[in-house]
């Protein structure tokens, strides 16, 4: 087991069983996957359960309350036992194949410790690109280092990287922290094109809107200016 996969699920009842598929389909046996039942109030923690003991690459991990995005993915990189580790999402927008491509990066880098791996999406919806492109921009500029499609997924890193964290986001504003961090410490970054189809089932937990974009841009700014203080 040389590389391993954090999924934090939120109430993904309806994308568990596909994501399953998925993970059978995938004949590499270097790669290992946790899910993070991220305080799911629908049957994901069942569907989990349901499914542990027909998996040999899967491990579950419960977390009673939802504490955020970030809290359940860190929860699950602790838990991880290999020697680089990293995460996606559960909603299938970005394919768990894409892991696999992750994997031959590192192959292609030897495996070096100095690796920080991260998709880089492509059509998307004209309003999200905009959006991102938007933000993109802004932590830039604010943060003086070249930041471009920051949630873009599979991110992908060694231990001995994450074991350096102090304090990081529990909420989104994760994918930001470890990016931007990976920058600071001059890691070399690799990023490779990654599909970003629509979302088959559920309801994103933060995409819902004009409103929810706006709220999400102000916890965004408030996190650049403390992340800022810090690492600066």
């Amino acid at each position: 087991m040389k590389l391993t996969i954090v999924i934090p699920c939120y109430n993904e009842e309806k994308n568990i069983p596909l994501l399953l598929d998925k993970i059978s389909d995938i004949n590499n046996e270097s790669i290992h996957f946790i899910f993070v039942n991220n305080g799911s109030n629908d049957q994901s923690k069942f569907l989990l359960e349901k499914a542990k003991p027909l998996y040999t690459n899967i491990s579950i991990l419960h977390i009673e309350n939802n504490i955020g995005y970030g809290h359940g993915i860190l929860s699950g990189l602790k838990a991880a036992a290999s020697e680089f580790i990293g995460w996606t999402h559960a909603d299938l927008q970005t394919d768990l194949n894409d892991v696999v491509k992750a994997y031959q990066q590192l192959e292609t880098a030897d495996f070096s410790a100095n690796t920080f791996i991260k998709g880089r999406r492509y059509g998307r919806p004209f309003i999200d690109a905009f959006f991102t492109w938007g933000m993109s921009l802004f932590e830039t500029l604010y943060l003086k280092t070249n930041l471009f499609d920051i949630n873009a997924q599979p991110t992908v890193f060694h231990r001995s990287f994450f074991n350096n964290w102090i304090n990081p986001p529990e909420d989104f504003a994760l994918d930001l922290y470890a990016y931007y961090k990976a920058k600071k410490e001059k890691l070399t970054i690799i990023r490779f094109p990654v599909l970003f189809g629509p979302r088959l089932f559920g309801q994103s937990n933060w995409n819902t809107g004009f409103k929810a974009r706006i709220k999400f841009i102000k916890r965004t700014i408030q996190f650049s200016t403390s992340l800022k203080k810090r690492l600066l």
